[in-house]
């Protein structure tokens, strides 16, 4: 593999390396360098494999805060991993992967996978599930009643600073959910009409408390659709953010009606999502349950004490990492009344309660996989009775995690 070379992307392979991002997608036409995406590349952060003289392989990583039970977090936002057709099974995936988890300076990496039989070989576990939501609009209504407030629309690039501040007062209450930056705000609100694939321009409304603090938003467009009979229009909803219960509720109950439309879709929500519990019809909303997010536990003991836990647990943990041994191991994890006060040190002469591998505590790290649904097909191995359950619980937390937006 010699005349493969890895190194650190500079700004001449910006063009060379989103040629093999779009190729290895399938995504049409050439690289475009207007497209907003290339603000927020962090070109320290993106590995390129060369060869030849020609870039045939990339990954990358964002630097984003997400948050985690009871708290927000550094985390690697690993992205942009391809590899040439022509250079596949030649090992540069796991180059690559291998030499970033190494780098990483963060406590936990995550990522959306396109197919997650690839990332599970690196120690990647399914952190957070996804549900796309496909209602019929004319079959569900909220059985809550109205509240108090204004909704208001508006261009989603005129008020992105009361976007901002509504994401911003939310995201600590929600595992999951990524920091924003002011140039990730640009980006997420950048609507060029080439890539709008027949949807209308992205639009905002938001929910006005009548105090006049503005409590929720949602961005949406919409996609105009008619038949013999007339309108069938498709909301495609962005996303949600609420602050309050009435809020959350308004906003849906002005998505659920808009005229003309027939279809409402949320593409990214959650397994619990509220909305759910509060239409008369939710076999309506049509959700289809699929994969989120994946979390990787890179400095353990430093990832296992910057979360909170959803009970006290002492336990001893034996670990395997094939990818970075200094995982690996017994570990012994304390949890304190109220969930906090947490202690993880090596307990390399003790006994372990619990055996899993450390993308088990991957899956569990945000509390939406449960170590005892692990426990069920083997996956994780109970040696003290009880150890699973007690842990299992402290894993927990009372909000489903879910990331709704792929990076």
């Amino acid at each position: 593999m010699s005349d493969y070379a890895l190194r650190t992307a500079t700004a001449e392979d910006v063009d060379a390396f989103s040629r093999v991002i779009r190729d290895a997608f399938a995504m049409p036409g050439a690289p475009d360098p207007t497209d907003s995406i290339r603000t927020v590349i962090e070109l320290p952060r993106y590995l390129v494999i060369e060869h030849s003289g020609q870039v045939v392989a990339s990954a990358g990583a964002f630097t984003r805060d997400l948050a985690v039970p009871g708290g927000v977090l550094p985390a690697a936002h690993v992205t942009a991993v391809s590899v040439a057709a022509t250079h596949t099974r030649k090992g540069l995936l796991r180059r690559m992967m291998t030499h970033q988890l190494g780098d990483v300076p963060e406590a936990i990496a995550v990522l959306w996978a396109s197919e997650g039989r690839i990332y599970q070989r690196f120690g990647y576990g399914l952190a957070a599930q996804s549900v796309a939501y496909h209602a019929d609009r004319r079959e569900v209504s909220l059985r809550v009643p109205a509240a108090a407030g204004t909704l208001r629309a508006a261009s989603p690039a005129d008020v992105v600073e009361e976007l901002a501040e509504v994401y911003d007062r939310v995201l600590p209450g929600r595992p999951g959910w990524s920091s924003r930056n002011a140039a990730w705000w640009a980006h997420l609100t950048r609507d060029p009409e080439q890539h709008r694939d027949g949807y209308t321009a992205k639009r905002a409304v938001l929910f006005e408390h009548p105090s006049g603090t503005v409590d929720g938003y949602a961005r949406y467009k919409v996609r105009s659709k008619w038949n013999d009979n007339g309108p069938e229009h498709e909301i495609n909803v962005l996303e949600v953010v609420a602050a309050t219960p009435a809020a959350y509720a308004e906003l849906w109950r002005f998505l659920l009606r808009i005229d003309l439309s027939r279809t409402v879709v949320l593409g990214l929500g959650s397994v619990e999502e509220p909305l759910f519990h509060m239409v008369d019809e939710p076999r309506h909303l049509g959700g289809k349950v699929g994969d989120g997010l994946w979390l990787r536990i890179v400095d353990l003991p430093r990832a296992l004490t910057s979360r909170k836990y959803a009970a006290p647990v002492d336990v001893v943990l034996e670990v395997t990492d094939a990818l970075l041994p200094q995982n690996a191991g017994v570990w012994r994890l304390r949890v304190g009344a109220g969930g906090a006060l947490v202690h993880c040190t090596r307990a390399d002469d003790a006994a372990p309660d619990v055996t899993l591998d450390v993308a088990d505590l991957g899956a569990a790290y945000l509390g939406g996989t449960r170590l005892g649904t692990l426990a069920l097909n083997g996956r994780v191995t109970e040696h003290r009775p009880g150890a699973v359950a007690a842990v299992s619980t402290a894993f927990g937390w009372s909000v489903a995690p879910v990331s709704i937006e792929i990076f």
